[in-house]
């Protein structure tokens, strides 16, 4: 009886390895993919993948000679060619591939979601497992589903400053939404320099990062407070502009701003957003400034683009 030759019993457990990894690979992808978001499904298949790549080496070194008369094979050429043309196509995301992977019930393990269709739009955001915030906006007259308005939403403490941007625009679009491209540049620049003063304090100027929490740049003090009884309400606002859009003299209807404010000692689970006004631009001292103005008959359909907007609160 012929012994088994070891470079052939190493050639075969290998062979075999991979093969039942590329199983369970292409089990938990497909999991992945018509399930929701599980870290246990997403972290095996990843784990299972960096494996996967250990035996591949393992094979390709048990098989090399063979392996090494593809080299001049124009098979070779041709899959590699397939292979850089499929990646680019998924990395790139065309409009088919993004189709495909819409059909995905796995979205991910992200705080946030947002939809948009001819009916309205719909914002989810979660911070945390026991807080769940829905904004769900229904659209009006003038909203166009070919030409959808840009939006922003973000939220601000008591002191009407910006402290965290839920959804931002595109950023070639940023300056179509002038009150929260305001706010948020103003709070850019003022963590700038509380980190630097944090770095380079001194006796003259007053941190505005102090434990107060409407001094605070952790959005989670105002959302999540790790003393309830000790929380600040806080503003959820919305704003919204059709570019473009005239009505009577004016050549270009302004945004127009919604907002609610949020209380964690008297919570509300549902609260309608109010319309706070348009914003204009009002510079003090050679300073940019702007300051919000009620709305009045002078505007038209930009009145129209939301019917309404309902904040929904869930927290366990």
């Amino acid at each position: 009886m012929t012994k088994p030759n070891l470079g052939s019993l190493k050639r075969r457990f290998t062979s075999l390895f991979v093969a039942l990894v590329f199983l369970v690979l292409s089990v938990t992808g497909v999991i992945a993919f018509v399930q929701p978001f599980s870290i246990g499904i997403v972290g095996l298949h990843a784990l299972t993948g960096f494996l996967f790549v250990i035996l591949a080496v393992l094979h390709i070194a048990n098989n090399f000679r063979p392996l090494k008369g593809y080299l001049h094979s124009k098979s070779l050429w041709v899959t590699l060619a397939i292979t850089a043309a499929l990646t680019a196509a998924f990395f790139i995301q065309p409009k088919p591939v993004k189709a495909i992977l819409g059909l995905s019930a796995n979205l991910g393990p992200a705080m946030d979601r947002f939809e948009m269709n001819e009916d309205g739009m719909v914002y989810q955001y979660s911070p945390d497992e026991k807080y769940k915030i829905a904004l769900t906006i229904k659209t009006g007259a003038s909203y166009d589903v070919n030409n959808p308005p840009r939006i922003a939403i973000w939220l601000e403490n008591q002191g009407t400053f910006h402290i965290k941007t839920l959804r931002a625009p595109d950023p070639e679009h940023a300056d179509q939404l002038p009150y929260w491209q305001f706010k948020r540049q103003g709070w850019e620049k003022a963590k700038r320099d509380a980190e630097k003063e944090e770095k380079n304090p001194s006796d003259d100027f007053e941190i505005i990062s102090q434990p107060t929490p409407n001094g605070s740049f952790d959005p989670a003090d105002y959302i999540l407070p790790s003393t309830p009884e000790d929380s600040t309400p806080y503003k959820l606002l919305i704003e919204i502009n059709q570019p473009g859009d005239p009505h009577g003299s004016i050549t270009d209807q302004p945004s127009l701003v919604y907002a609610v404010e949020i209380d964690n000692l008297d919570p509300r689970t549902f609260q309608l957003l109010d319309i706070v006004g348009y914003p204009k631009r009002e510079d003090e001292d050679g300073k940019e400034a702007w300051a919000l103005y009620y709305p009045n008959d002078g505007l038209g359909s930009a009145m129209q683009l939301i019917d309404s907007a309902l904040l929904t609160i869930e927290r366990k």
